[in-house]
Parts: C-alpha cells; sequence; structure tokens
C-alpha cells in the first residue's frame, strides 16, 4: 500500500483545477454563474488573472478570478499581524480577598490601573476560603467596585463568574497594546524636542 503524501492546503488553480464545470465569481465578487471550466480558464486568461477554486466541495465547485500571487502575499500580511496582536496580548492577574483591607485594595487598583495604561489585560481573581464561598454577593460587590473605579482606563470583557473556590473577572484597557506604545514614544519625543528647544533658550 503505498503511502499518501501531504496533504496540501493550497487551493487549485488554473489548469490543475479538474471539473468540467465551475460556479464562476468575478474579480469584484460578481456571480458569473455555472460555467464550463475552460471558458472560466479562458477569462483568467483574457483578464491577466488566476482562476483559483475557493470552495472545492460544493457543487459545482466555487471558482473566483483573482491575482493569486497578491491574494497569497495579502494573506501572508494579515495572518503575520493576527499572529502580532496575539503575541501583544498579554493578561495580568491581580488576587483580592473578598474581605480586603482597605489600603491594600487601593495598592491592587494600583497595580490594575498600570497593567491598563500599559496596554495589558487584567484577570481580577477573588479567592474565598471557607465560609466566605457561601457570600458571593461579597465578591461580585469588589469586582464591580474595582470596574467602576478604572472604568477610565479600561472596561469589562468578562463578567464576574464563579470558577470553583473563586470568582473571576477580566478587564480590558480602551487602547490596544500597540496605541499606548506609541503615545508613548510620541510623548518621549515631544519631551525631548521641548528639552533641546528651552536648553537652546537658555544658552541665548
Amino acid at each position: 500500500m503505498l503511502g499518501r503524501g501531504p496533504i496540501s492546503a493550497e487551493p487549485r488553480i488554473n489548469d490543475r483545477i479538474r471539473v468540467s464545470e465551475v460556479r464562476l465569481v468575478g474579480p469584484n465578487g460578481e456571480q458569473v454563474g455555472i460555467v464550463p471550466v475552460q471558458d472560466a480558464l479562458r477569462l483568467a486568461q483574457e483578464a491577466d488573472l488566476d482562476l483559483v477554486e475557493v470552495a472545492p466541495t460544493a457543487r459545482p465547485p466555487v471558482a473566483k478570478l483573482m491575482d493569486y500571487g497578491k491574494y497569497k502575499y495579502e494573506s501572508a500580511v494579515k495572518a503575520r499581524e493576527s499572529r502580532k496582536n496575539q503575541a501583544n496580548t498579554i493578561i495580568k492577574e491581580i488576587k483580592l480577598r473578598p474581605k480586603i483591607d482597605p489600603h491594600d485594595y487601593e495598592t491592587k487598583k494600583g497595580h490594575v490601573e498600570r497593567f491598563l495604561k500599559s496596554g495589558d489585560k487584567v484577570k481580577v481573581t477573588i479567592m474565598f476560603r471557607g465560609r466566605e464561598q457561601s457570600r458571593p454577593e461579597l465578591g461580585f460587590r469588589l469586582l464591580r467596585q474595582l470596574a467602576e473605579d478604572v472604568q477610565e482606563l479600561g472596561q469589562v470583557e468578562s463578567q464576574p463568574k464563579q470558577d470553583g473556590r473563586n470568582m473571576v473577572m477580566v478587564i480590558g484597557p480602551h487602547k490596544r497594546r500597540s496605541d499606548h506604545k506609541a503615545e508613548a514614544r510620541a510623548a518621549g519625543g515631544k519631551g525631548s524636542r521641548q528639552q533641546r528647544h528651552e536648553g537652546a533658550g537658555q544658552g541665548n
């Protein structure tokens, strides 16, 4: 028995499309209709485009006229951007007790604010012990207070929910991490320009 080679994730294009007819879609998304594959290939050649099978399991398969090289390049750029955005999303965690001391609360809130300003998401975990588990409203109240206290910097992305002995809520920043970095760079450049200007004024 012959071993099978790796299954290609690439769609079939042009002469590799081995069916008698396709449901043809034009380069701008317009529906051309069901046409013989040879006619579709001729149209692609006349338009200096490729015939790309975009839905091979449809009956008949759907094929689209497009610049396949350009399509592959744009797809690769989008995939790279998506991976970069995922890598830039960092989730920090802050743990609280339901009956937290006011001073400790302010300290923890300060950490949350700092994380949100940096563009990071924050997972806030309320840890219940013993009889505290019968008072989930204490956790809800504390999480709601925290969300209100930091609402200028972020919003609740995952509402409070019970997770075993804990209660968890996720707060996300209003701005993406990349936006915070750009602002920080801009502020740094502005500050240095201002210092240079002031230094020049003092030299006169």
